[in-house]
């Protein structure tokens, strides 16, 4: 997704984010989905991260909205962004203390310049539920 001069390359969503020697970053846990025991469920942390190319400045921001998308359920502060041209940034946005009150569909957006570049489903669900809805030789867990 992209504006002029800016182009979103990927979006990771993940519990934390290490900055390490050298200006790398380590992520830790990595995740698509929310799946808890009982709900709401409050995250005592995560983050959002964003790898941008492109040049310029630019404003962006992290929102994720309700499933009926008719509430906010969190956003990030705007933050500033300078690429030089052919450049690219990583962002991250930490979020604390968040409440999932319900299982659903949530929707992660990402915006530069006040403009939604993407969104992407977040689903937040019942372990137990979602145990139930299936046989029990279908579940299983894959590490890719």
């Amino acid at each position: 997704m992209m504006t002029e001069n800016l182009q979103l390359r990927y979006t990771l969503l993940c519990d934390d984010v290490r900055i390490e020697m050298g200006n790398k970053i380590s992520l830790m846990g990595i995740f698509q989905n929310i799946m808890v025991e009982k709900l709401p469920v409050s995250l005592i942390k995560f983050a959002v991260i964003n790898h941008w190319m492109g040049e310029g400045s630019h404003e962006t921001e992290v929102r994720i909205l309700s499933p009926d998308r008719s509430n906010l359920v969190v956003t990030s502060q705007s933050t500033p962004i300078e690429l030089a041209a052919g450049g690219f940034t990583d962002n991250v946005s930490f979020f604390i203390n968040v409440v999932f009150p319900s299982a659903g569909t949530y929707w992660v957006q990402t915006l530069a310049d006040t403009v939604v570049l993407e969104e992407f489903p977040l689903i937040v669900a019942n372990a137990g539920d979602v145990a139930a809805m299936q046989p029990a030789e279908e579940i299983s867990e894959t590490i890719n």
